[in-house]
């Protein structure tokens, strides 16, 4: 089967001045885990390698450079889940872990549970040999700034680059026809301790059935959770997804993948009037994505080889 990825650094407004930024991101993020998938490897790999370079960038709210919560501090989340098995493994509430997805990896393979948050998910990170960083290394200037803005005026959207988006994501098919799908986030900034959104839950922020197709999701995480978006999206593989609302629709030219994600998003907006957007890969390997907010970050392998990057 032909290697399949997609990744996407979130949805929100993102100002002009970034856009150069957010595209550099996700190109190295299908650089890192293309590298793996053209050369025979395997689909966890490439997730995971695409994800880490998201994370160590401060442009996008995941690992280093993560919103700060209401007390100024990293709480990270990440999951990542098997096409084929249905497993997942996730982690919340993380602050001392520099790549989150690692340690959902982790978990998803040598753990009897599929998620681990804060303490005890440090401590089994601490086991499987993941090392336990500092508070302090995870927090960006950008953020710590921001952060600060909050705390002495009005907590305001100006003060961040991304007001309540950014989480970042995966999706990959291998050439055995593995399915794996990743997200990962800093959550919401100035958000309470403790708060765990959407992302690391199986179902809302991310999904992968190997009889169907895999979705990372990214948006407003209480919104996502009330449909389950990640699940919805797909369900709405199984079929040929229509968007009424959508002269797209209509379109011979758009494919059933992009028809779900759009199909997903509108259900998505319709019933929660939030915003958000999500990636995807069908079961062949068809890349699909949607987004109603003014932009979201994203990029995908063309046939050809080729890196498609876009807000």
């Amino acid at each position: 089967m032909k290697p399949a990825l997609i990744v996407h650094g979130g949805a929100w407004d993102i100002p002009d001045e970034a856009v150069e930024a957010c595209k550099s991101g996700c190109n190295a993020a299908l650089a890192a885990g293309w590298s793996i998938l053209s050369c025979g490897g395997s689909a966890l790999d490439a997730i995971e390698a695409a994800i880490i370079v998201l994370e160590d960038n401060p442009v996008f709210d995941a690992g280093y450079g993560a919103h700060l919560n209401f007390d100024g501090r990293v709480e990270c989340d990440a999951i990542v889940m098997n096409g084929a098995t249905l497993r997942a493994g996730a982690a919340a509430t993380l602050q001392r872990i520099k790549n989150p997805i690692q340690l959902a990896r982790k978990i998803l393979e040598h753990c009897p549970h599929m998620m681990l948050v804060a303490e005890g998910a440090e401590r089994f990170a601490k086991a499987q040999g993941i090392q336990l960083c500092k508070l302090e290394d995870l927090v960006s200037e950008a953020e710590w700034a921001a952060w600060q803005k909050c705390k002495e005026d009005t907590h305001a959207a100006e003060h961040h680059r991304g007001h309540e988006q950014g989480t970042v994501g995966a999706v990959a098919i291998d050439a055995n026809g593995s399915l794996f799908a990743a997200t990962s986030t800093g959550g919401t900034c100035c958000k309470l301790p403790g708060r765990v959104g959407d992302s690391p839950l199986i179902g809302c922020g991310c999904y992968a059935d190997a009889e169907a197709g895999g979705v990372s999701c990214t948006g407003y995480g209480e919104a996502i959770m009330k449909v389950v978006l990640a699940k919805t999206a797909v369900d709405l593989l199984r079929q040929r997804a229509i968007c009424v609302d959508s002269p797209v629709a209509s379109s011979g030219d758009t494919s059933t993948a992009d028809l779900a994600a759009r199909e997903a998003v509108h259900l998505f907006a319709k019933r929660t009037h939030a915003t958000g957007g999500l990636i995807l890969l069908d079961r062949a390997g068809n890349p699909g994505f949607a987004f109603n907010t003014p932009r979201m970050a994203y990029g995908y392998v063309a046939p050809d080889g080729a890196f498609i990057t876009s807000v």
